[in-house]
């Protein structure tokens, strides 16, 4: 099954047994609400036990022999290539990522494969909007006509659960290096005094006596998390982090309906590459602290990754795209801890009129202490 298209995808979206509607998953709670009758329902799980890992090299095997769960119908995006399953109620939308309109007449089915747990939405679209509002009237340097182009209103931000890998992993590191031991020696050395004559005197100097050492040692990961989307920039991505993993329910379509979901565009061997570098300098600490004395000399290092372990997660966010001077910028809240990051334009005229008049208050100053 080819993942390397980038596609967002809605999954079994679960109508109202009194009108008919789509029923959506009301953040903060367990709960699915009809947004036309009012209708609220309990959504029933299974206690399943907590969410573990399920193991890598299976999960890899199980994919590419073209595995698939699920169906979705998706349409993709004429200018990003980011593809959209779109709730039964909506008849045009633009694209999450670029803001570009999609034109739904493309759509077609997909297969897609189906995750082992989901971060269920907390931060509901009131408080995302709240926030983008109080922070593009915070912005310094930003374009006068910005906050009139980009009103924030609930048409722009769209709720979408992004793909992430989480690797656990047990390192074994074999290393050599070498092991430095600060000693001090006197030395003498002249230089001239006050009243011109030439003294002898000595200072204490720090040396370093390095002795060549070697050995092994292990650490244990747990959710190294690496973001499987290329639609929204990686720098984003990583800024939303901390998540609340501990807040991870097995995968339930009840908790994606009436949102959209991506799927992944990093597969799980790209994503343990990005992982494995995630944990390198962890590793590299590690040896440090083994090595001891002063100085640490990291010179080769081997490390065998075992007991790989995988989750094929959904992590919650709330997006708006928009443009400015056919510019795409994101403004994106972490919808499980409110954690926001916004991408903004600046001002040229406004930073070189604050450069101009900050070269002029410093001429004054210096104008009026030399009188």
């Amino acid at each position: 099954m080819d993942q390397s298209e980038p596609t967002v995808a809605t999954v079994n979206t679960l109508q109202c047994s009194s009108c008919g509607a789509t029923l959506q998953f009301a953040p903060g709670t367990h709960s699915l609400k009809c947004q036309y009758c009012g209708a609220s329902n309990e959504i029933k799980t299974v206690d399943a036990g907590p969410v573990v890992p399920v193991d890598y090299q299976s999960f890899v095997s199980a994919m590419n022999g073209g595995s698939a769960a699920q169906q979705a119908r998706v349409v993709s995006c004429k200018n990003c290539g980011a593809s959209t399953t779109l709730p039964p109620e909506v008849n045009s939308d633009n694209c999450v990522f670029c803001a570009s309109p999609l034109v739904l007449s493309d759509a077609q089915t997909k297969a897609i494969i189906r995750p082992h747990a989901v971060l269920p939405f907390i931060v509901p679209l009131n408080k995302a909007l709240e926030d983008f509002r109080a922070w593009i009237k915070g912005l310094w340097w930003a374009p006068s006509d910005l906050s009139k182009l980009v009103s924030g209103n609930a048409q722009q931000f769209k709720g979408i659960y992004i793909p992430h890998w989480s690797y656990d992993a047990v390192t074994v590191s074999d290393y050599i290096g070498s092991r430095g031991i600060y000693y001090y020696e006197t030395e003498y050395y002249t230089e001239t005094d006050d009243d011109g004559n030439t003294v002898e005197r000595t200072r204490e100097v720090r040396r370093t006596a390095w002795t060549p050492v070697s050995g092994t040692v292990g650490y244990e990961f747990n959710d190294v998390l690496i973001s499987a989307s290329n639609s929204l920039p990686q720098h984003v991505a990583n800024r939303l982090e901390p998540w609340k993993l501990g807040e991870l329910v097995q995968y339930n379509e009840s908790y994606v309906s009436g949102f959209r979901s991506e799927l992944f565009q990093i597969n799980p061997e790209r994503g343990l590459e990005e992982a494995k570098k995630r944990m390198v300098p962890i590793i590299r600490n590690a040896i440090c602290q083994d090595i001891g004395g002063d100085e640490q000399l990291v010179e080769g290092v081997q490390t065998a990754y075992n007991n790989l372990g995988l989750k094929y997660i959904l992590l919650p966010a709330w997006i708006s795209a928009y443009k400015y001077q056919n510019k795409v910028y994101h403004f994106t809240v972490n919808a499980c801890t409110g954690e926001v990051v916004g991408e903004r334009p600046y001002s040229a005229a406004k930073i070189a009129l604050a450069v101009i008049a900050g070269i002029a208050l410093l001429i004054t100053l210096f104008v009026l202490f030399k009188k």
